[in-house]
C-alpha cells in the first residue's frame, strides 16, 4: 500500500498570493500571516509574488491567470467579505468561493482560500489576527502541504 502524505517543507516552491483591496486592513493582516507561514515553511520570500485586486469578487480571474502561467507551485487568496445590509455578501462571497475550487479543478493548482466570509468586523479581526487562528498563514501553510502531496503523486 502506498501513502501519500502532504509535508510544511516548502523549500524550492514559488507561490502567488491574490489579495483584495477591499477592507485592505484586514487583507494586509491576512497576508502578514500568509508570509509568516510561508517562511515557517522555508518559503523563500523571493519566491513569492502578490497581486493587489480591487475586492474579492476580482480574485478569481487574476487567480486563474497566475494558475496557468506556470510559474506557481502554490497559490494562495486572501480577502474579507464582511456580511453588511444588502444582498452584496451573497453575490461576492458565494460566486468567488465557487471559482476558486472551479480554477483548482481545471488546473490541478493548490489554492490556499483565505477569503474572509463574516458578519462583522469583529470576526474578521479575530481571524486576522498575528497570533494562532490568523486564516492567511493557515492558507499559505495548507496549500504547501497540497502542493507536497500532488509533487508525490505526479513523480
Amino acid at each position: 500500500m502506498n501513502t501519500f502524505e502532504g509535508t510544511q517543507d516548502g523549500s524550492g516552491l514559488k507561490v502567488g498570493i491574490v489579495c483584495s483591496r477591499f477592507n485592505e486592513f484586514i487583507v494586509q493582516a491576512l497576508l502578514d500571516g500568509a508570509r509568516r507561514g510561508l517562511e515557517r515553511c522555508g518559503v523563500r520570500e523571493a519566491d513569492i509574488d502578490v497581486a493587489w485586486v480591487p475586492g474579492a469578487y476580482e480574485i478569481p480571474v487574476v487567480t486563474k491567470a497566475m494558475a496557468t502561467t506556470g510559474r506557481y507551485d502554490a497559490l494562495v487568496t486572501l480577502g474579507a467579505v464582511i456580511r453588511g445590509e444588502t444582498a452584496h455578501f451573497e453575490y461576492v462571497a458565494g460566486p468567488c468561493a465557487d471559482s476558486i475550487v472551479a480554477i483548482q479543478l481545471e488546473t490541478g493548482m493548490p489554492i490556499g482560500f483565505a477569503v474572509l466570509t463574516v458578519e462583522n468586523v469583529e470576526q474578521a479581526v479575530e481571524r486576522s489576527g498575528p497570533g494562532a487562528g490568523n486564516k492567511g498563514d493557515e492558507a499559505a501553510v495548507g496549500a504547501i502541504e497540497v502542493a507536497t502531496v500532488l509533487r508525490q503523486l505526479r513523480h
